[in-house]
């Protein structure tokens, strides 16, 4: 072990020391903050920081690796706070697809918690990683075998004191975030997604156990009384929440609770191709997604805050991407503005990450990617994305597109 570590570290120091200092330059650039574009923007990025925002002609010391953007869009990298990605692979399919900030809503065995360790570490690029860990649900199924600690849950997650041993082996495992379920899946033919699984009581016991260690809690929750009891519990976050009521809606914009729709997944499942193919999920997306979006419109009238998430695992095979989500959105009554913010500040915001990316600001992290045109005029320019920037390495550069 000891062996392994002083290798990793090893590792990071010389990633560290190999990181270029970038300047980019021609670019038209939207910060995330203000509904306009910044025309002819020169971007310093130094340490993996925005170190400077300036214009054109502003001096370029020759220590600075210089990109030109030939007078495309730079604008904050997307985030996606519903994932499942668990391995290097998929992390660059999500890396390459604009997203440069992630939550984890669960993996098999601490996957995401190591995979963001090697971001923090200058190892790989990003994305950078929220990590969840194990899914705290009634049957943990194959999860059982993800730490020893879990061998006593082989029965069930029920118990206060079962629901309570579960949160702390996740924190211990270095968790961020913990993810449970107020309701059954969606995306399995025999499970109804509106029935409730555990109850506002255990459901509070789970909030209140990792309230003392500093973790929110992201509850799945489609149906409206466990997603209620969801809110009532005093979760950060209601993924999904297809069949929300106006009186949930209300209680979640009194309590700031945020919603993530997680759209795209629902168009996932009546699409051919993809993460699912199923008739009986086929059926259940025509139902589910006009109700999806009347709970959308609502909860955008409403003034609750909503963020992306794809709810994928990014495998080779996964069509749903953030930048299609965000299309939904503003497809759904959201200006492009409000669109791309959702996938950017807000959702930074929801991470508690709000004073460290989600804009292109100074020093703010160098998470940053480049599209073909104005996106506040063309949301579907996010489906392009010709430069990724991730903590300041250059994870992809499409451009030039010419020879000399």
């Amino acid at each position: 072990m000891r062996i392994i570590t002083t290798l990793l570290l090893f590792i990071a120091s010389y990633t560290y020391a190999q990181q270029k200092d970038y300047v980019l330059i021609n670019a038209n650039l939207f910060n995330g903050v203000d509904n306009k574009i910044y025309p002819d923007v020169v971007v310093f990025v130094k340490n993996g920081k925005i170190e400077k925002i300036g214009k054109k002609g502003d001096a370029i010391s020759s220590n600075y690796s210089v990109v030109d953007c030939e007078g495309n869009y730079l604008l904050p990298g997307m985030m996606d706070v519903h994932t499942h990605l668990d391995n290097l692979e998929s992390a660059n399919r999500a890396l390459y697809s604009g997203v440069t900030t992630v939550r984890s809503a669960s993996v098999s065995a601490f996957q995401d918690v190591a995979i963001r360790e090697m971001v923090k570490s200058g190892i790989i690029p990003g994305p950078d990683m929220v990590a969840c860990g194990v899914y705290i649900t009634p049957h943990l199924g194959e999860t059982i075998l993800a730490d020893p600690r879990l061998g006593s849950l082989y029965n069930g997650v029920n118990t206060d004191e079962e629901l309570r041993k579960i949160v702390n082996v996740n924190i211990d495992r270095g968790a961020n975030v913990l993810k449970t379920r107020g309701t059954e899946r969606a995306g399995r033919p025999d499970t109804d997604p509106r029935e409730q699984t555990y109850t506002e009581h255990q459901l509070k016991v789970i909030v209140d156990e990792a309230a003392k260690r500093g973790v929110p809690i992201m509850i799945h929750g489609h149906g409206d009384e466990g997603a209620r009891a969801a809110v009532k519990a005093g979760a950060r976050s209601i993924e999904h929440g297809t069949f929300l009521k106006d009186e949930t809606l209300k209680l979640m914009k009194e309590k700031g609770t945020f919603l993530v729709p997680t759209f795209i997944t629902l168009e996932d499942l009546v699409e051919p191709g993809g993460d699912y193919d199923d008739p009986v999920t086929h059926l259940r997306g025509k139902f589910m997604m006009p109700l999806s979006e009347k709970v959308f419109k609502k909860a955008h009238a409403m003034g609750i805050k909503i963020a992306t998430g794809a709810d994928n695992g990014y495998t080779a095979k996964t069509t749903s991407r953030i930048s299609l989500e965000v299309a939904h959105f503003a497809r759904m009554g959201m200006t492009n503005f409000e669109a791309i913010q959702a996938s950017t500040v807000v959702s930074a915001e929801l991470l508690g990450l709000e004073k460290q990316t989600g804009r292109l600001v100074i020093g703010y992290d160098a998470d940053m990617i480049l599209v073909p045109s104005n996106p506040l005029e063309d949301i579907n320019a996010l489906q392009d994305v010709l430069l990724v920037m991730s903590n300041g390495q250059m994870a992809l550069k499409r451009l030039p597109f010419g020879k000399n």
